[in-house]
């Protein structure tokens, strides 16, 4: 990992600037949060292609919608807490049961959105996001990362929820690292434990692994960018090959990226899974690195495992 720090939706404004440029047909929607979200960058850039639709965040998902059928490729931005919470009747019925090709980027996600607390912080989504027939699911981890996410939504035909966090985190790759939809990234060979990462917790998970190879223990870390499609052949592959698996994810236990990966392991390579996380509670306000360590969820708690 690199010292320079990026939060992934700083990266995702950029992204989105440089692609209004590329692709003529993206149209930009936000709920009154366009500093926050970072798409105040290509709002100023192209003013006739951006709408501020107020806190109306169900309606912006019903307008994205309707502009998805003339053509247009709609990215509806909010918090987390707002687009997948507030929103969920107009995403479920209006976007992914007509499979319309919107793209609903959300930041904030997660306990790191810190001192705004349980109220804001948004634990469910990807439980929530990943149940939906026809949506892809992804959650990137790093700055480079996050640019590539961004351009695969646009390619992709039909529903997309990106995963962004508040939390400036490390740049874990490279500019020229190939990135594939659908597919994990292994980070390290180790062949005691595989450790299942996403988004701003990929960073504690590669912490973990620098401290451990010091004690002697080997561990792979996987990035799991797209959460669905899961990458079910990576998951049977780490499961033959390491005696440990875990997954780490700033999310509730339930329901997402460790309950994604059980559910392969269940019907394709029975192995056991320890899975870390929130577990089945709400947040609560503080700094974003000291909730990562209250709710076991940073390298030192990966660490205790070993």
């Amino acid at each position: 990992m690199k010292e320079e720090k990026k939060a992934t939706r700083q990266s995702y404004g950029e992204t989105l600037e440089k692609l209004g440029e590329k692709y003529k047909d993206i149209v930009v929607l936000d709920a009154d949060l366009a500093t926050a979200t970072k798409t105040i960058l290509f709002a100023k850039k192209f003013p006739e292609r951006f709408f501020d639709m107020g806190i109306a965040e169900a309606n912006m998902m019903s307008t994205a919608a309707g502009m998805a059928t003339t053509g247009k490729v709609p990215f509806a931005s909010t918090f987390a807490v707002f687009a997948a919470g507030r929103s969920y009747d107009q995403i479920r019925n209006s976007i992914c049961y007509p499979n319309l090709n919107v793209k609903i980027c959300s930041t904030h996600a997660g306990i790191t959105v810190g001192e705004d607390g349980a109220t804001h912080q948004m634990l469910e989504d990807i439980a929530m996001m990943r149940t939906l027939p026809n949506m892809t699911v992804l959650s990137p981890a790093d700055d480079v990362e996050t640019r590539w996410a961004i351009e695969a939504a646009y390619q992709i035909k039909g529903p997309v929820y990106v995963r962004l966090s508040r939390l400036a985190t490390p740049i874990i790759y490279e500019e020229n690292q190939k990135f594939t939809l659908g597919k994990m990234m292994p980070i390290g060979e180790g062949t005691d434990a595989t450790i299942f990462a996403t988004g701003d917790v990929v960073c504690e998970a590669l912490k973990a692994q620098a401290e451990l190879e010091k004690r002697g223990i080997s561990i792979r870390v996987i990035d799991v960018s797209t959460i669905k499609p899961i990458d079910e052949e990576m998951i049977v592959k780490c499961a033959k090959e390491t005696k440990r698996l875990i997954s780490i994810e700033d999310h509730n236990t339930i329901g997402g990226l460790g309950s994604a990966i059980a559910e392969v392991l269940t019907s394709k390579y029975p192995a056991k899974l320890e899975r870390m996380g929130i577990n089945d509670e709400f947040g609560r306000s503080g700094k974003a690195e000291e909730l990562l360590h209250y709710y076991h969820i940073d390298a030192e708690a990966i660490m205790k495992k070993f």
